[in-house]
């Protein structure tokens, strides 16, 4: 038996000591039934990480402010179509039609953020989702999320995730490789 375990299967019973635990488990046995595509989409409503392996960072997509006619939400949806390559500073900001300092200001006050650090929470949710629904080679997936290398993705994961992308990518498809 294992201690550090989020739930107990013993045959026909399976049981999870702690509401956490019991998400888990429900969510487990969501994906015994319906498969890993169902259980992550299950975990994604419920806000939660769909196999958590303990220590980890939970795996929440970031909401955006709401649009309106002063918000730099034109400029992030056009970033958004090009996360896969290199954007400074003054091509946002020329973008925006505002200087870089207006720029940053107005993407703090918007997304909380500065914009690179915005460009990268975007491309490693690009990264996730490529991991998620791919059988990408992670060299691949950090190209077109943008990240570069797989050693620069694997870095940025494990500082903002906790994990690397192969236990991210192996956590996603949990049912899918029979694991």
């Amino acid at each position: 038996m294992r201690s550090d375990a989020l739930f107990i299967e013993d045959g026909p019973v399976t049981t999870a000591a702690g509401a956490a635990a019991g998400i888990d488990l429900c969510l487990h046995l969501i994906r015994a039934d319906y498969g890993a595509t169902v259980a992550n989409a299950a975990a994604r409503a419920a806000v939660v990480t769909p196999v958590r392996a303990g220590g980890q960072a939970q795996f929440v997509d970031t909401p955006l402010p709401a649009d309106d006619d002063l918000s730099l939400s034109a400029t992030r949806a056009w970033a958004l179509q090009r996360l896969d390559t290199p954007l400074s500073l003054r091509e946002l900001a020329e973008h925006a039609r505002t200087s870089v300092r207006t720029l940053t200001r107005r993407f703090h006050e918007e997304t909380g953020l500065s914009p690179q650090k915005w460009l990268l929470s975007q491309r490693i949710h690009r990264a996730r989702e490529l991991l998620e629904s791919t059988s990408l080679p992670i060299e691949q997936v950090a190209r077109h999320s943008g990240i570069g290398s797989a050693e620069s993705l694997r870095q940025h994961m494990v500082r903002l995730l906790g994990v690397p992308p192969s236990v991210y990518r192996a956590n996603f498809t949990y049912g899918a490789t029979g694991g």
